[in-house]
């Protein structure tokens, strides 16, 4: 009994010990941080550009949308920046479930290419593997807006009864940021 007793007492003695080393180094200061790394503007390795705001994304989604209702169609539609990301989506009222990422791809494919979705599904003829591409859709529904020549955001609209149709309510939401 006394050698339990003393070995969970050394145990104990040890466990103490252990913890206030930790305890002493996780009070003790850190080490002086590392020197910033600045990036000098003025040296060429920054570039600036431009993209939509929220306000203008907005804009052009509910003009997109209000064509498509204008018409009676029940579509969704999505307005993505220079980079893929998605700004806004808008779900018309009535509009199928799978519109709603048809949307986002197209906006997706016309940005990455700068070309309306029914131009580049043309060149599938071509390059088939083209459609293998993640997160494309080479259907006609999808516009790019640009500023300067270069693209800055795609729009995208699924749900009409042909590509045509949404590619003509991309354009009405591309040409709402003209006014």
């Amino acid at each position: 009994m006394k050698k339990i007793l003393f070995g969970a007492t050394a145990a104990a003695a040890i466990a103490a010990g252990t913890f206030g080393v930790v305890s002493a180094n996780a009070t003790s200061p850190a080490a002086a941080p590392a020197a910033a790394v600045r990036a000098d503007a003025s040296s060429g390795n920054l570039q600036q550009s431009t993209h939509l705001t929220i306000e203008a994304a907005t804009k052009a989604a509910r003009a997109t949308l209000k064509a498509a209702e204008q018409e009676n169609q029940r579509v969704s539609v999505a307005v993505v920046d220079r980079n893929g990301n998605t700004i806004v989506t808008l779900r018309g009222d009535g509009a199928g479930p799978q519109s709603y990422e048809s949307a986002v791809k197209k906006a997706y494919t016309a940005v990455s290419w700068n070309a309306p979705t029914s131009e580049l599904a043309k060149r599938l003829a071509n390059a088939p593997t083209l459609k293998d591409i993640p997160n494309t859709l080479f259907l006609a529904g999808g516009a790019p807006v640009t500023a300067k020549g270069a693209p800055v955001a795609g729009i995208g609209v699924a749900g009409a009864p042909s590509g045509d149709l949404d590619e003509k309510f991309a354009q009405a939401g591309v040409a709402s940021l003209g006014r």
